[in-house]
């Protein structure tokens, strides 16, 4: 799919960017360009890349000339990577996430539609579903755009990759909780019973790769995902990084934190299919009785037959949860634990 092809990763100098152009590499594709605001994340990519397949651009998604300019290239394929994702940061300052979460992926979208892009991947989060902050606010009507774009064009596929959190990415927890031990001997939980969804870099790149190749239009890929408890991970760090003086401090949730994540709410249940262990699929939910470019039906997917094994309220973190041995494997397949 990605042979000979344009790729722009949008918002691509971070964390998920890096592993992405990785794993673009060995299928040869044209060109990669990198497209973000991050001057010094960029030099840093381009240093430990040091390919010529990949170009780096300097941009956000804010500026539709920026925006217009780099799709007008031949693009054939992008991925949505751009947000502004800690929940903190986006709570204090709800204006500075709509414009980048909704406006900033409206213009890449409709310059998308404009180029006749081939396929626009949008990588959402679980925060997404039943939100109650305004990063996932913000993240469920970037969904809701990159669906419904599907009805304004013939020639551009889009579709959404929804994910839990993945070890290791820029700010998050694991790196956050290390530097807390190294620096203060204390690891801080915000609750004891606070579960996430997690999985390791390589694997949600490897994932998002084949549903990006598997969707056909209008479609959002849920990875399936271990849950586990944020207490059990502070444990094993402590364990590893830290000594007998080591302290787990517990602080409560935060404004805008959920107990237990969501990847799938109880209203896409009826929608929802089981592809196999790595994944659900939910089929678009679009008004009848109005023509479209795209039409859909669950003939276009998997014949109709809709089998979910979940349960009426949804997928929970506090669902099928893992243990501590478990936790600590995949946080050795990561790099973490040795």
């Amino acid at each position: 799919m990605y042979k000979d092809k344009t790729i722009l990763i949008v918002g691509g100098s971070g964390s998920w960017g890096n592993e992405l152009t990785r794993q673009l590499i060995p299928h040869k594709p044209k060109r990669i360009i990198i497209f973000s605001r991050g001057e010094i994340l960029q030099i840093g990519m381009e240093r430990k890349f040091n390919n010529k397949l990949v170009k780096y651009v300097i941009g956000d998604v804010r500026d539709v000339h920026a925006v217009n300019d780099v799709v007008s290239h031949g693009i054939d394929y992008i991925f949505y990577l751009a947000a502004l994702k800690h929940v903190p940061t986006c709570e204090n300052m709800p204006f500075e996430a709509i414009q980048t979460n909704i406006l900033g992926i409206r213009n890449v979208i409709e310059a998308a539609i404009k180029y006749k892009v081939k396929r626009f991947i949008d990588v959402s989060t679980d925060k997404a579903v039943d939100p109650i902050n305004n990063y996932g606010l913000t993240k469920a009507i970037g969904e809701k755009l990159t669906i419904q774009a599907n009805c304004e064009t013939r020639d551009t596929e889009f579709i959404c990759i929804r994910s839990g959190n993945v070890l290791g990415t820029n700010g998050s927890v694991v790196p956050f909780m290390i530097d807390q031990i190294r620096i203060s001997n204390t690891a801080k939980v915000t609750d004891d019973r606070m579960t996430r969804f997690f999985i390791t870099f390589s694997q949600a790149i490897k994932l998002l790769l084949n549903a990006a190749e598997q969707g056909i239009g209008g479609e959002v890929y849920v990875i399936n995902m271990p849950s586990f408890y944020i207490k059990d991970l502070a444990e094993l760090l402590v364990e590893f990084y830290g000594n007998k003086d080591t302290r787990i401090d517990v602080l409560g949730a935060r404004e805008g934190e959920k107990i237990h994540e969501v990847l799938i709410s109880q209203h896409e249940i009826h929608r929802t299919q089981y592809v196999d262990e790595n994944y659900y699929v939910i089929y678009p939910q679009l008004k009848t009785g109005r023509t479209y470019y795209h039409y859909w039906n669950q003939e276009d997917y998997w014949d109709g037959k809709i089998q979910t094994p979940l349960p009426e309220y949804g997928l929970s973190s506090a669902d099928n949860l893992k243990d501590k041995e478990y936790l600590r494997g995949l946080l050795k397949k990561g790099g973490y634990l040795g």
